[in-house]
C-alpha cells in the first residue's frame, strides 16, 4: 500500500500502483474532472503516472500557476502537431513555456508568414476536440534517436545525443499518431487544452541560439486557461501598444534616442521638464527625510574598481578607456562604491549614524544592444541613488523608514503596489549560513514593521544579502519593479569603512543600497506608459495653453499667460492663425491637461474659457479665480499636503 500526504496534512492510503487521478477521484468526482496533473513531492507528476512510494500529492487545477504552464507547453505541442499536419516538410525543434505564453521553433525551407496563422489555429482546435489521449512512453536513448531519425527529425535526433548520457532513458509523449521528446508532464489529452490560444507573431532564430547554425523559424503563441483571459491579455496588448512610451516620446516631443548612441536618450525641453519636476519632488521628500545630497566622480580608476570587487564580477558590463598616460579608467556602472569613499572622508562617530547619502548619480553599463529597449534598458542613466550607513541595531528602523517613504512617494505618482519581494539566499553567494540567516530576518522583521507582509522570492537575493524589491502595478495591470532596498556588510569591509563605536573602538558600518524609482530614464517610461502620456497636473510639461481665437485677443492671451506662469505654472501661447477647433485638437493630441480658449468677450471681461483634457465641456471663469484654481491644482503632492 502506498501512503499519500493531502496538502491539508491529512493522510490517506491506496494500493501499489495508484496514480494521482485515483487520488482526485477519491476526494471528488468534481476535483477529478478538473486536474490537470498534480505535484508529487513538489515536482510536477502526469495525472495518469503510478506514484512511487509514499509521496505528498497536490492536485493541480487551471486556478494554479503550475496548471497555467501546463496548459501553455501542452499549446506548444498541439502547435508543432498542427503545423506538421499542415506542412509534413517542417521539422520541428524546441518549444518551451515563455511570459504569457509559448513558442515553437521550426525548420522549413519555405518561410511561415502571419497569414498561415488562421489555418494553423483551425487545425489546433481540430486536434483539440480529437482528444488524443497524451501518453509518456520511455525510451532508451539510441532507440529513439533512430526513430526520431526515421520519420526525419535531424534536429530532435541532435538533441537527445547531445544532452542525453549514453545508456540513459528519455522519455516521449505521445498524441494520436505524433509525439515528442519531452520531459513532462502533460494534459491527460489534448481535449483537456482550453481553446483561449492564439498566435501571435513569426521571428527568426539561430539554431541552440549560435548565429553560425541555420536560422530557424520561431512561432510565438499565448495560450490561458479561458476564453475571458485571453481577451483580458488581448486588451492588454493593445493598450499597451496605445500606451508604447517610445512612441508617445516621439509624438509628445518628450525625448528620443538613434544609432549613434545606442542606449543613450535625448532629452527634449519637455522631457526634461518632466525629469526635472520628478528630480526635485525626490529631493524634497529625501530632504524632509534627513538625507544629505552628494555627487560622485564619473571615472575612476581601475585600481578602485578591482578594490570595490566590481572589476572582477562587473568588468563586462563596464565602459572602459585608456588615457595617454596609461591609465586604465571605467565610467561608474553604480554610486555604492564613491559613496563609501565619502563616508571614510574624516572620522565617523556611532552618533552620526544612521548616515543617509543621496546622489542622483549618472552611471553607464554596457548592455547588448539587442537587449536594449527604449527608456526601459539603455546604457546611460541616472538613479535615484542612497546609501544609508547604520549600525546593526539601526537596520530594521531604517528599512522600516524606508519602506514606508518609498510607498508614500509610489502612491504620489499614482502606481499601485501590488507587493514586496524578498530576495533570499541566491545559490552562489557570499557569507555563512548563519550570516544568511540573521540577515533575512531582519529583512523580514523590518517589513513587518512597516505594516508589509513580503512575498518570499527564492534565491532571488543579492550575492551579498538579501533584498527587498517593490513591484508596482499600472494602469492596465502591468507589474513593474520600481524600487528596492539590498542589505550589505560586504562593500563597507572591501573598502574599509569604519567608525567610532560608544566603546572607543573602530567598527564596520553596514551599508543599505535604497533606491525609490530605480533609474528616472526607466522610471519616467513607466509613467509615460500608465498615464498613456496624459499625466497629472504636477506632472505634465505644458500644464496649460492659452488659446487665442482671433488676434484681437493676442495681447490678452500673452497677459493671461504672463500671470498664471507667475502663479508657478507651466504656459504656453497659441496665437497662430487657425481655428480654434484646429488649436484645441492639436494640444488635445499633445495631452496638455488644460486648454485656456480666449477670444474678444474673454479679454474684455478678464475671463478663461477653460476646456480639460477628456472633457467636451468648458468652464468660463476669471483670470484671478484660474490663477488661485489651476495653481492650487498643478502644485505636486507632497507641497499641497505641506499648505
Amino acid at each position: 500500500m502506498i501512503n499519500v500526504t493531502l496538502p491539508d496534512g491529512s493522510k490517506r492510503e491506496y494500493a501499489d500502483g495508484a496514480s494521482p487521478l485515483d487520488v482526485a477521484e477519491s476526494i471528488s468526482k468534481s476535483l477529478a474532472k478538473k486536474a490537470l496533473a498534480a505535484k508529487v513531492n513538489g515536482q510536477m507528476w502526469d495525472l495518469a503516472r503510478p506514484l512511487e512510494g509514499d509521496s505528498t500529492v497536490a492536485i493541480v487545477t487551471d486556478k494554479d500557476p503550475d496548471g497555467l504552464e501546463l496548459i501553455r507547453h501542452d499549446a506548444a505541442h498541439v502547435l508543432a502537431q498542427a503545423v506538421q499536419a499542415l506542412y509534413p516538410d517542417a521539422q520541428v525543434t524546441i518549444g518551451p513555456v515563455i511570459d504569457d505564453g509559448f513558442y515553437y521553433d521550426f525548420a522549413r525551407k519555405t518561410p511561415f508568414s502571419t497569414d498561415d496563422f488562421e489555418k494553423i489555429e483551425a487545425k489546433m482546435r481540430e486536434i483539440v476536440d480529437a482528444d488524443f489521449p497524451i501518453v509518456r512512453e520511455v525510451w532508451e536513448k539510441d532507440a529513439a534517436i533512430a526513430e526520431f531519425k526515421r520519420i526525419g527529425e535531424e534536429y530532435k535526433a541532435q538533441i537527445i545525443d547531445d544532452i542525453i548520457p549514453p545508456g540513459e532513458a528519455i522519455t516521449l509523449y505521445r498524441q494520436g499518431d505524433w509525439f515528442d521528446l519531452c520531459r513532462g508532464p502533460h494534459l491527460p489529452s489534448t481535449g483537456k487544452l482550453p481553446k483561449a490560444f492564439k498566435l501571435m507573431k513569426m521571428a527568426g532564430a539561430y539554431w541552440r541560439g549560435d548565429s553560425k547554425n541555420e536560422m530557424l523559424q520561431r512561432m510565438y503563441g499565448t495560450a490561458w486557461a479561458n476564453e475571458k483571459d485571453l481577451k483580458e491579455h488581448l486588451h492588454r496588448l493593445e493598450e499597451a501598444e496605445k500606451r508604447d512610451h517610445r512612441k508617445l516620446g516621439r509624438q509628445l516631443d518628450l525625448f528620443h534616442m538613434q544609432e549613434e548612441g545606442r542606449g543613450m536618450v535625448f532629452w527634449h525641453e519637455k522631457g526634461l521638464t518632466l525629469w526635472r519636476v520628478i528630480e526635485a519632488y525626490v529631493r524634497r521628500r529625501l530632504e524632509a527625510s534627513g538625507y544629505v545630497e552628494v555627487r560622485t566622480p564619473q571615472v575612476l580608476d581601475r585600481t578602485f574598481w578591482e578594490k570595490s570587487g566590481h572589476w572582477d564580477k562587473y568588468r563586462e558590463n563596464m565602459f572602459v578607456c585608456e588615457t595617454a598616460e596609461e591609465e586604465t579608467l571605467s565610467l561608474k556602472p553604480m554610486n555604492c562604491p564613491g559613496h563609501v569613499q565619502i563616508f571614510k572622508f574624516g572620522q565617523k562617530s556611532y552618533r552620526d549614524l544612521p548616515l543617509r547619502m543621496a546622489e542622483f548619480g549618472a552611471c553607464h553599463r554596457y548592455e547588448p544592444s539587442g537587449a536594449l529597449h527604449g527608456l526601459m534598458r539603455v546604457r546611460a542613466f541616472t538613479q535615484d541613488d542612497a546609501h544609508i550607513f547604520c549600525r546593526e541595531d539601526q537596520i530594521e528602523e531604517e528599512t522600516a523608514n524606508f519602506i514606508k517613504l518609498a510607498s508614500s512617494i509610489h502612491a504620489d505618482f499614482g502606481l499601485e503596489r501590488d507587493h514586496i519581494s524578498l530576495g533570499t539566499r541566491p545559490e552562489q553567494r557570499a557569507g555563512s549560513e548563519e550570516f544568511w540567516d540573521k540577515a533575512e530576518a531582519q529583512m523580514l522583521n523590518a517589513a513587518r514593521a512597516a505594516g508589509v507582509e513580503p512575498v518570499i522570492a527564492d534565491g532571488d537575493g543579492a550575492f551579498y544579502a538579501p533584498k527587498l524589491d517593490f513591484q508596482l502595478k499600472d494602469a492596465i495591470g502591468r507589474s513593474w519593479t520600481c524600487g528596492t532596498i539590498q542589505l550589505d556588510y560586504v562593500l563597507p569591509e572591501r573598502l574599509g569603512a569604519e567608525y567610532i563605536a560608544e566603546d572607543g573602538q573602530k567598527h564596520r558600518p553596514v551599508m543599505l543600497h535604497r533606491a525609490i524609482l530605480g533609474s528616472l530614464e526607466r522610471f519616467i517610461g513607466v509613467l509615460i506608459e500608465n498615464y498613456a502620456g496624459a499625466f497629472p497636473m504636477w506632472l505634465a510639461p505644458v500644464q496649460v495653453v492659452v488659446a487665442a481665437i482671433s488676434d484681437a485677443a493676442a495681447d490678452y492671451a500673452e497677459e493671461a499667460a504672463a500671470e498664471l506662469r507667475k502663479a508657478g505654472l507651466r504656459v504656453e501661447v497659441d496665437k497662430r492663425n487657425e481655428t480654434i477647433n484646429y488649436k484645441v485638437r492639436e494640444h488635445s493630441l499633445q495631452k496638455v491637461p488644460v486648454i485656456a480658449v480666449v477670444g474678444a468677450r474673454e479679454a474684455e471681461e478678464r475671463k478663461l474659457a477653460l476646456r480639460r483634457l477628456g472633457s467636451n465641456g468648458q468652464q468660463i471663469i476669471t483670470l484671478d479665480e484660474a490663477l488661485v484654481s489651476l495653481a492650487d491644482e498643478a502644485l505636486p503632492p507632497d507641497l499641497k499636503r505641506a499648505r
